[in-house]
Formats: structure tokens, sequence, C-alpha cells
């Protein structure tokens, strides 16, 4: 029973975020629970949820249980032939044996298990996967060296916990200003340091670059009239985006050519080899191609300037100076210390604190600068003040177990089930079944999901060793999604609340409340068209190539269906009809699941040639139909039980958005 409630523990959504289980406006000192209690269940929370002072209230909506009905039942017996049907399918086509197999076998790499070789053709992956043993000795390095920094520049703060128990250098405490500037102070100076030495080592001469651009879009918010910095900054880093795509990252040796040419050579062959750039382009460190990763700079570039110009409206008010100014009794009590996350990322930070080097601490802070997750900058800096009382060291290590059984997951699913390589290959489809090319496609976009997953797991597990408590980018797994709106607002998280803030709401949102039913058609409408604009921005953010621009335009295509069935069928009119409308909403999600897959594959996998392909073979006769009949039908039971799981959520206290 012990290990039973451990395991229950650690695929707890407390343990992957408690951004899940607690309101955002709750105060991050009723974020803590004691981890050694397990979770609420439904007997005892008796529909409870907290309300955005962290007190208890009375959930309503949630159904009783149908965990122990017979039409549940059946849907057991469903799975348990369905599931292990499906790996078996895919495991089949991947056996050596296949007459597809020389095909795609060129693509595959010796591997470790039981003999089996290593579907690693994913480039992404791949880079990912061969440096696990130096990320890993980085994830240990990072720590001790901020532990000796901190001896050698030690500041004479007591670091005590807010109950006044003693703890390491990474605890704040919670009752003095000037004890939290210090930790500012030592920890930011650390991040400076440290990323400085890490760009250098992982781009080499290229960090030069890098460092020019994070000096314009500096100077830029600094220096531009108030009004303009919006514009501008958008104008920059878009423009950037598209420069760096355009010129691959601008290699020394092509502007050494351009501006200073190697003298008196008439082979152009010979320039280009002892060209001065070439030479530097030759010590491009472990990543040469920084501009890939710089997708995910600009978004921290775009944070800081909004967040510097909206401190701007607001004249730089601290939490505490807040408290004095303010006539708002709720917010008298805010502490600086124990602010809730929507007040950690809304509160500017104080004027001094949009200096140039927190700037670039921030925007290369190590453990979140290669592929986040993304936080913004005031709460970057108000977690440098206090550390999150929701980081606790029994929760991060079964976030860290946690994460090793997806890697093994990951490495089991990449030995036995060669679905990339298959894709990739572009095989002859006709040699597969409906059944076969379904389960391809629909592993491929497990694949996909784990190969994003890990590298996000990894990086926000070592975030919150150093002490800084990113929000999780993955809430579900792949399977476990019907909802077009909810699919995105769970997949990667942070990118999307970053989107929200940045974008969407500055747009009009979902527009503004019209008439007594909720929302006008033209806010609905308007909340469509800015949909558009998002999608658009994410498929360019990617990658700026046509296959990504059609998937963003058919995500907001298939959101339309979502919309207009909200209409046709909304909630209030089958109040007493639950059965039959959670059947209608059940079919509805079945054609969004089979939308959203079709749009990943366009946008991830095999593109829109591959998946004309797969579809002929899925539906191109009789026999293919009939299976995509039987298909629907076991995405239906799969569905029941995705709305009973969110039911559960409900009856223990958690409304979660996805």
């Amino acid at each position: 029973m012990e290990l039973l409630r451990l395991v229950r523990r650690m695929y707890s959504l407390d343990t992957l975020d408690t951004r899940f289980t607690t309101s955002s406006r709750s105060p991050a000192r009723r974020v803590v629970v004691d981890p050694s209690k397990p979770q609420a269940s439904e007997k005892d929370s008796n529909l409870r949820r907290q309300d955005g002072n962290g007190e208890v209230r009375a959930t309503s909506g949630a159904s009783p249980s149908r965990w122990n009905t017979p039409e549940f039942y059946v849907y057991y017996i469903v799975f348990i032939v369905a599931v292990p049907l499906m790996f078996k399918t895919v495991y089949d086509v991947s056996k050596p044996s296949h007459p597809n197999y020389t095909k795609y076998e060129e693509l595959l790499s010796p591997g470790w298990i039981l003999g089996r070789k290593v579907d690693n053709s994913d480039a992404q992956y791949s880079s990912f996967r061969e440096n696990v043993p130096y990320m890993l000795l980085l994830l240990v390095l990072h720590p001790l060296l901020r532990k000796l920094y901190n001896r050698a520049f030690a500041s004479t703060i007591s670091e005590r916990t807010p109950n006044g128990n003693k703890t390491d250098s990474q605890v704040m405490p919670f009752t003095s200003s000037s004890a939290a500037d210090a930790r500012l102070e030592q920890r930011v100076s650390f991040d400076f340091y440290f990323a400085i030495t890490l760009s250098i080592a992982l781009h080499g001469f290229s960090a030069a670059k890098v460092f020019l651009i994070l000096y314009s879009n500096f100077m830029l918010a600094k220096c531009v009239p108030k009004a303009y910095i919006p514009a501008a900054t958008w104008i920059f880093n878009i423009g950037i985006l598209f420069l760096n795509e355009i010129f691959h990252g601008y290699p020394y040796a092509v502007i050494a050519k351009s501006i200073l040419p190697w003298p008196n050579s008439s082979d152009e062959d010979s320039v280009q080899i002892r060209n001065w750039g070439t030479f530097l382009d030759a010590y491009g460190g472990l990543l040469p191609r920084w501009e890939i990763l710089f997708n995910l700079t600009v978004l921290r570039l775009i944070s800081f300037n909004m967040d510097y110009y909206w401190s701007l409206g607001k004249g730089s008010v601290s939490p505490v100076e807040f408290e004095i100014k303010t006539d708002d009794p709720k917010k008298k009590q805010l502490d600086p210390s124990n602010l809730s996350e929507r007040d950690r990322v809304d509160f500017p930070a104080r004027s001094q604190d949009y200096s140039f080097r927190n700037y670039v601490a921030y925007i290369l802070y190590s453990p979140l600068y290669v592929a986040g997750p993304i936080i913004t900058f005031n709460d970057y800096i108000s977690q440098q003040r206090y550390i999150s009382p929701s980081i606790t060291p029994s929760r991060t290590l079964l976030y860290g177990i946690r994460s090793l059984i997806c890697l093994l997951t990951m490495e089991l699913m990449l030995h036995f089930i060669y679905a990339v390589a298959i894709s990739k290959a572009q095989p002859a489809w006709e040699v597969y079944t409906p059944f076969q090319l379904s389960m391809l496609g629909y592993f491929n976009l497990h694949i996909i999901w784990l190969k994003l997953l890990l590298p996000w797991r990894f990086f926000r597990l070592w975030a919150l060793i150093d002490g800084i408590d990113p929000p999780e980018n993955m809430v579900r797994c792949m399977s476990d999604n019907y909802s077009t709106l909810a699919f995105w607002r769970g997949w990667h998280r942070s990118f999307n609340r970053w989107i929200v803030r940045y974008i969407y709401i500055p747009l009009g949102g979902s527009g503004t409340p019209g008439g007594s039913n909720g929302r006008s058609y033209w806010a609905q409408t308007r909340a469509i068209f800015n949909f558009l604009a998002v999608f658009t921005f994410v498929a360019l953010w990617h990658d700026i190539n046509l296959k990504l621009l059609m998937w963003g335009w058919l995500v907001t295509l298939f959101v339309l269906p979502e919309v207009i069935a909200g209409y046709l069928f909304p909630k209030w009119k089958w109040e007493g009809r639950k059965d039959a409308y959670r059947v209608i909403c059940g079919v509805g999600a079945v054609g969004n699941i089979l939308m959203l897959m079709a749009a990943n594959l366009v946008g991830f996998a095999v593109g829109l040639d591959g998946l004309r392909g797969l579809v002929h073979g899925i539906v191109g006769s009789y026999s293919g139909l009939v299976f995509l009949a039987s298909a629907c039908a076991a995405l239906f039971v799969g569905v029941q039980v995705m709305f009973e799981t969110r039911q559960e959520e409900l009856r223990n206290g958690i409304r979660m958005t996805c």
C-alpha cells in the first residue's frame, strides 16, 4: 500500500505542477501541502475547491462517479483488448521480417535493449539523446558551482524559511526586504556570469552575434519613446526571426567575403577556405547553429521589453509600495514573499531591476535557455528574491523520477517501434493494412509528444533544483485530449501562457460580453480572427516554412467545428438530459481527435503529401472504411473515459482548463 501511495503521489497533478491544484490567485504559502499526506479523495473532498483567497468552497457541476457502472465495465473490456493490439500491430510492422524493413533499415542505429536497433532518425531528438550524459553532468555541476559562488561571495543574510527553520543557501528569508535584495543580487550575479560562459561554450564565436542582438533589443526598450516600444519590439524581433532564417545565422565567412575579403585570390573556393570568417565559423561551439535556439530567446526578448513597457505605465510600483498606496483592503494584505503566481507575473519589478545585467541573466538563464519552459521577466525577478514555497525536496525528487520513467519509456518505444524511420523512408503505403497505417500515424504522434516532453521536463527539473519554478509544459498525455481549444492550452503550456499575455489579450482576447446569453457573434468572430493571428505567429515562430504555416491554419480551421457545436448544443439547454449531452459531446470529440491528429501529422511528421498517402490507404477500400468506423467507436470509448477523468478531478477540487 505504501508503494501504491508513493506511485499515486508521483503521478499526481500536485507533483507535476502545483499550478494545476491551486488557484493562480492563491498566495504562495497556501500552495504548500504536506507531501506525506495523499491528495483528497472524493469521499473526504466533498466537491471542494480553493477559491481565489485559498479558502475551500463547494465545487458545482461534478457528476456522480461512473467508474463502477456497467457502461464503464464495457469500456474496460475495450481497453484490455484494444491497447495491447495497438502496440502489437505497430511492433509487427517494425520487425526485420517485414517487406518494407530494408527501405528504412539504414535509418536505424545500434541499440542497447535486447539486441534491437534504435530508431534515432529524428534529428531533433537525436541531438538531445546523444547529449544526455553531458546534460546530466551539467545538472550536477551547476548547483555545486552556485554553492561555491555563494560561499565565495557570501552575504550576511540569515537564511530561514517562513517557519523560522534554517535551510541551505537556495532558500530565501521571507521577512526582510534587504535580505531579499541581497539574495537577488547574489543569484543574478551568478546567473549572469554562468550564462555568458555557457553561451560561449555553446556557440563559440557566434555568441558575439547573440550578444549583439540582445544589446540592440535592450537599447530599443530603453531609448525608444514609451508609446513606440511595443511596435518597435515586435517589428525588431519578428524581423530577427526572418533574418536569422534568410541568412542562416550570418556565417562569418559570408560576412568576411562581403566586407573584408582575403586579398588577391582568384580562386573563389580558396577564398572561402582561407577566409578569416571561415576560421571563426570553425569554432562554433557545441551548438554552432545558434539561430535554431534563438526562436525561444526571442520570446524572452519580447517579455522583457513588454514587462518594462507596462512597468512604465504603473510607475514601477513594487508589491511593498503597492501595499502602502492602494485603497483596496484585499491588496493591503500583500506580502512580497507570499505573492500568488498571478501577482508574480503581473506586478512590475522595481525600476532598477530592469538593468542590463538582470536582462542578460534572464534572457540567457542557463536551465531554461535551450528549450524552456518560458517564464516572464517579472516572474524571474520575483523568484530570484523569494524562492517559491512550491519547491520542496520531495516534490522535486518525485518529479525527477517521473521524468526518468518517461525517458526509459521513450527508449523502449524507439527500440521496438520504428514509426519515425518508416514515415521518413516514405515506403509503399499499400503494403500496410488500414489498421497498421493508422497505428503508424498514431505512434508517430506519441513519439513527437515524448521527444518534446523529455527536454522540457529535464530543463524544468534543472530549474527546480536551482530554485526557480517555471510552468510545466505538458499537462496531459497526448492520448488524453479531445478538445481542440483545451489541447492547445495544455501543449507547450508555458508558450501558451506567453501567447495569452503578450498577443491574445492585447489583440482583444475572446471578445467582450454581449447579450444575456454570453458573447456576441461579433465578439466570437473576433476571437476566431485573433486565434488565426496567434497560430500564424506560432507557425512562423516554429519555423518559416509552408508546412508549418499550413499546420497553423489547419489548427484554426479545426477550431471552428468546436465553436459552432458550442452554439448549436449549449450545455444549459441539456441540463435535464446530461447523458444524451455526454453522448453528443463524445461524437464531436471523436471528430476533434481525428482533426488534431491530421493537423499535427502535417505540421510535425509526414507533411501534407504523407498524410494524403495515409488517408488514402485507410479509406481507399471497403475494409478501410469498416476499420475507420471501428476506430471511431474505440475513440468514443476513450473520450468517455477522458470525460470521467475530468469529472474525477472536479470531485477532488481540481478544475483545469485543458
